[in-house]
């Protein structure tokens, strides 16, 4: 029995099951996967989930491998777009992660959650539009993201973004004019 040492060759016996071609491919290219997601991110432990994702999804993935291009220029594709899911959800959970601090910072005074605040906070949801209340309520309270939540709504992405800028927005108005009104006081 001869010794498969094609790459293209190896992936289309690993993508029929074939164990001892696909941990031949492991091996082989595991050093290149990991490298490049250290030098997308820089982060040693990003490019450890990169590469351990990767290697995770293969198997799958080598079944849409179709040798229109070597292995490794595949491969290089592979890696590129798990790195570029990574750094978009990463972003999204930045972007998350603001805008609750910034609500959550509107409805704490000196860092207590009064019932008057949080009472304020739920008169202006009730105020807002029930397209703007319900994106507010998924992404904010529920903790979706942006894509989740324009899943449920059956819209796009970039329209929850818009959405969740026009709240912030009009969070921010109804803040300051409540501000002045307690200041007339």
């Amino acid at each position: 029995m001869r010794m498969i040492t094609d790459d293209n060759e190896l992936a289309f016996k690993a993508a029929n099951a074939d164990r001892q071609a696909f941990r031949v491919l492991l091996e082989r290219h595991y050093d290149r996967i990991y490298r490049l997601a250290l030098r997308y991110f820089g982060d040693v432990t990003e490019a450890e989930d990169i590469a351990q994702d990767v290697c995770l999804s293969l198997a799958k993935k080598l079944k849409s491998f179709r040798g229109d291009a070597n292995f490794s220029t595949w491969l290089y594709r592979l890696v590129i777009n798990r790195c570029r899911d990574h750094g978009r959800r990463k972003s999204r959970a930045r972007t998350l992660i603001n805008e609750y601090a910034e609500v959550s910072a509107m409805m704490q005074a000196d860092g207590l959650h009064t019932r008057q605040q949080i009472s304020w906070l739920y008169e202006v949801l009730d105020r807002l539009k029930a397209d703007l209340r319900e994106t507010a309520i998924l992404v904010l309270a529920e903790d979706l993201t942006h894509a989740e939540a324009a899943n449920v709504l059956g819209i796009k992405e970039a329209t929850v973004s818009w959405r969740m800028h026009e709240i912030r927005k009009q969070l921010r108005e109804l803040a300051a004019a409540g501000e002045g009104d307690r200041d007339e006081r």
